[in-house]
């Protein structure tokens, strides 16, 4: 993360949110559609068959849990002043 720390902008201490805010808000909506991305998928259901596919521990379980932090990131990312 060098190279995370070695970001300047001449305007960081005029503005609210400084270029390392934006990366992180960047990273964070990334892993939210990681999140969104967990949870799509699967062959959808017709009359003659049903796919027991969507209770998967990846859908039910893990997608939600990656959204959340994403969200949390996000939160973070906001609020950190660098």
């Amino acid at each position: 993360m060098n190279w995370f720390k070695n970001i300047k902008d001449e305007n960081d201490n005029k503005m609210p949110l400084t270029m390392k805010n934006y990366i992180l808000i960047l990273v964070g909506a990334l892993i939210i559609i990681l999140g969104f991305v967990l949870m799509s998928g699967g062959t959808p259901a017709t009359v003659e068959s049903f796919d027991y596919d969507i209770f998967s521990f990846r859908r039910i379980t893990l997608a939600p849990i990656v959204v959340v932090a994403g969200f949390a990131f996000e939160i973070y990312a906001i609020l950190k002043r660098f």
